[in-house]
Protein backbone atom coordinates (compact mmCIF):
# COMPACT_ATOMS: atom_id res chain seq x y z
CA UNK A 1 0.00 0.00 0.00
CA UNK A 2 2.93 2.18 0.58
CA UNK A 3 4.37 1.89 -3.13
CA UNK A 4 0.88 2.66 -4.16
CA UNK A 5 0.53 5.89 -2.26
CA UNK A 6 3.87 6.94 -2.92
CA UNK A 7 3.34 6.14 -6.40
CA UNK A 8 -0.04 8.57 -6.66
CA UNK A 9 1.64 11.15 -4.55
CA UNK A 10 4.46 11.58 -7.47
CA UNK A 11 2.28 11.27 -10.03
CA UNK A 12 0.13 14.39 -8.45
CA UNK A 13 3.48 16.70 -7.86
CA UNK A 14 4.40 16.08 -11.63
CA UNK A 15 0.97 16.71 -13.22
CA UNK A 16 -0.63 18.35 -11.08
CA UNK A 17 1.11 20.85 -8.15
CA UNK A 18 4.13 22.16 -10.92
CA UNK A 19 1.61 22.90 -12.79
CA UNK A 20 0.41 25.24 -10.71
CA UNK A 21 0.91 28.81 -11.89
CA UNK A 22 2.21 30.64 -8.95
CA UNK A 23 5.93 29.88 -8.15
CA UNK A 24 5.76 30.42 -4.43
CA UNK A 25 2.91 27.82 -4.07
CA UNK A 26 5.19 25.45 -5.92
CA UNK A 27 8.49 26.64 -4.05
CA UNK A 28 6.59 25.84 -0.58
CA UNK A 29 5.47 22.68 -1.50
CA UNK A 30 9.05 21.51 -3.12
CA UNK A 31 10.65 22.85 -0.31
CA UNK A 32 8.53 21.33 2.24
CA UNK A 33 8.16 17.38 0.88
CA UNK A 34 10.69 16.89 -1.94
CA UNK A 35 14.06 18.79 -1.51
CA UNK A 36 16.73 18.45 1.29
CA UNK A 37 17.06 22.35 0.73
CA UNK A 38 16.68 25.13 -0.95
CA UNK A 39 18.25 28.39 -0.80
CA UNK A 40 17.07 31.93 -1.10
CA UNK A 41 15.85 33.25 -4.43
CA UNK A 42 15.52 30.37 -6.11
CA UNK A 43 12.84 29.82 -8.84
CA UNK A 44 11.76 26.93 -10.27
CA UNK A 45 9.55 26.66 -13.02
CA UNK A 46 5.99 24.46 -13.91
CA UNK A 47 6.54 21.60 -15.51
CA UNK A 48 9.86 20.42 -13.82
CA UNK A 49 9.51 17.13 -13.74
CA UNK A 50 11.06 14.55 -10.22
CA UNK A 51 11.69 10.76 -10.17
CA UNK A 52 13.29 8.96 -6.90
CA UNK A 53 13.30 9.66 -3.43
CA UNK A 54 12.34 12.45 -1.66
CA UNK A 55 14.63 14.61 0.26
CA UNK A 56 17.67 13.95 -2.33
CA UNK A 57 18.04 17.17 -4.13
CA UNK A 58 19.76 20.23 -2.30
CA UNK A 59 19.58 23.90 -4.54
CA UNK A 60 22.11 26.69 -3.53
CA UNK A 61 20.70 29.99 -3.40
CA UNK A 62 20.10 32.76 -6.59
CA UNK A 63 19.54 29.73 -8.91
CA UNK A 64 16.98 29.14 -11.87
CA UNK A 65 15.56 25.82 -13.18
CA UNK A 66 13.44 26.26 -16.07
CA UNK A 67 10.58 24.64 -18.13
CA UNK A 68 10.67 20.76 -18.28
CA UNK A 69 13.70 19.95 -16.14
CA UNK A 70 14.18 16.17 -15.08
CA UNK A 71 15.78 15.52 -12.31
CA UNK A 72 16.01 11.90 -10.82
CA UNK A 73 17.08 11.33 -7.94
CA UNK A 74 16.64 7.08 -7.69
CA UNK A 75 20.20 6.33 -7.99
CA UNK A 76 22.04 9.19 -5.97
CA UNK A 77 21.75 12.90 -4.99
CA UNK A 78 21.21 15.89 -7.08
CA UNK A 79 23.75 18.63 -5.51
CA UNK A 80 23.63 21.97 -6.63
CA UNK A 81 25.31 25.14 -5.54
CA UNK A 82 25.27 28.96 -6.12
CA UNK A 83 23.59 31.01 -9.24
CA UNK A 84 23.71 28.04 -11.33
CA UNK A 85 21.21 28.27 -14.35
CA UNK A 86 19.91 25.25 -15.66
CA UNK A 87 18.02 25.98 -18.72
CA UNK A 88 15.12 24.15 -20.51
CA UNK A 89 14.59 20.56 -20.79
CA UNK A 90 17.74 19.39 -19.19
CA UNK A 91 18.01 15.90 -17.82
CA UNK A 92 19.56 14.83 -14.55
CA UNK A 93 20.18 11.20 -14.43
CA UNK A 94 21.45 9.55 -10.63
CA UNK A 95 20.44 5.96 -12.25
CA UNK A 96 21.41 4.11 -15.63
CA UNK A 97 22.27 0.65 -16.74
CA UNK A 98 25.11 -1.01 -16.58
CA UNK A 99 25.69 -1.81 -20.34
CA UNK A 100 27.94 -4.54 -19.52
CA UNK A 101 26.78 -6.19 -17.40
CA UNK A 102 24.61 -9.46 -18.39
CA UNK A 103 21.69 -8.90 -16.16
CA UNK A 104 21.13 -5.56 -17.28
CA UNK A 105 21.51 -4.20 -14.21
CA UNK A 106 21.80 -0.46 -12.67
CA UNK A 107 23.77 1.87 -10.83
CA UNK A 108 23.69 5.14 -9.75
CA UNK A 109 26.01 8.54 -8.42
CA UNK A 110 25.44 11.62 -7.53
CA UNK A 111 25.05 14.62 -9.52
CA UNK A 112 27.09 17.48 -8.22
CA UNK A 113 26.86 21.29 -9.83
CA UNK A 114 28.76 23.87 -8.17
CA UNK A 115 28.60 27.51 -8.14
CA UNK A 116 28.08 29.77 -11.22
CA UNK A 117 27.07 26.63 -14.04
CA UNK A 118 25.05 27.25 -16.66
CA UNK A 119 23.42 24.44 -17.95
CA UNK A 120 22.37 24.89 -21.32
CA UNK A 121 18.44 23.67 -23.56
CA UNK A 122 18.75 19.92 -23.88
CA UNK A 123 22.01 18.98 -21.81
CA UNK A 124 21.71 15.12 -20.43
CA UNK A 125 23.71 15.20 -17.71
CA UNK A 126 24.79 11.18 -16.73
CA UNK A 127 25.69 9.60 -12.81
CA UNK A 128 28.30 10.41 -11.03
CA UNK A 129 29.69 13.64 -12.82
CA UNK A 130 30.82 17.00 -10.74
CA UNK A 131 30.26 20.15 -12.97
CA UNK A 132 32.80 22.51 -11.76
CA UNK A 133 32.54 26.12 -10.92
CA UNK A 134 31.85 28.44 -13.56
CA UNK A 135 31.30 25.50 -16.04
CA UNK A 136 29.12 26.31 -19.18
CA UNK A 137 27.97 23.20 -20.74
CA UNK A 138 26.87 23.88 -24.39
CA UNK A 139 23.17 23.03 -25.92
CA UNK A 140 22.32 19.24 -26.65
CA UNK A 141 26.07 18.24 -24.46
CA UNK A 142 25.68 14.72 -23.12
CA UNK A 143 27.76 15.24 -20.09
CA UNK A 144 29.74 11.43 -18.92
CA UNK A 145 32.61 12.78 -17.60
CA UNK A 146 33.30 15.18 -14.37
CA UNK A 147 34.12 18.97 -16.02
CA UNK A 148 36.61 21.18 -15.10
CA UNK A 149 35.73 24.41 -13.41
CA UNK A 150 35.47 27.09 -15.81
CA UNK A 151 35.60 25.51 -18.66
CA UNK A 152 32.93 25.35 -22.05
CA UNK A 153 31.41 21.92 -22.44
CA UNK A 154 30.00 20.54 -25.84
CA UNK A 155 29.05 17.25 -27.93
CA UNK A 156 28.08 13.83 -27.53
CA UNK A 157 29.89 12.59 -25.75
CA UNK A 158 31.16 16.45 -24.00
CA UNK A 159 34.14 17.60 -24.80
CA UNK A 160 35.85 20.46 -23.82
CA UNK A 161 35.96 23.27 -26.60
CA UNK A 162 36.66 26.54 -24.77
CA UNK A 163 37.42 28.18 -21.37
CA UNK A 164 35.38 30.95 -19.43
CA UNK A 165 37.29 34.03 -18.46
CA UNK A 166 35.01 36.31 -16.05
CA UNK A 167 35.14 37.14 -12.37
CA UNK A 168 31.73 35.59 -11.92
CA UNK A 169 30.42 38.09 -9.87
CA UNK A 170 26.53 38.24 -10.71
CA UNK A 171 23.75 36.66 -8.71
CA UNK A 172 20.46 35.25 -10.48
CA UNK A 173 17.52 36.28 -10.03
CA UNK A 174 14.17 35.27 -12.03
CA UNK A 175 11.53 36.70 -9.99
CA UNK A 176 8.37 35.86 -12.02
CA UNK A 177 4.51 35.32 -10.54
CA UNK A 178 3.01 33.25 -13.54
CA UNK A 179 5.71 30.62 -14.50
Amino acid sequence: MKIVFSGFARYMLNFYLMYIPFHFIRHFILKSFLFKFIGKNCYISMGVYFKGKNRRISLGENCVINYRVLMDSRGGEIIIGDNVDISQEVNMWTLEHDPNDDLHSVKGGNIIIEDYVWVSTRVTILPGVRIGKGAIIASNCVVTKDVPSMCIMGGVPGKIIGYRSNSLKYNLNNNLWFT
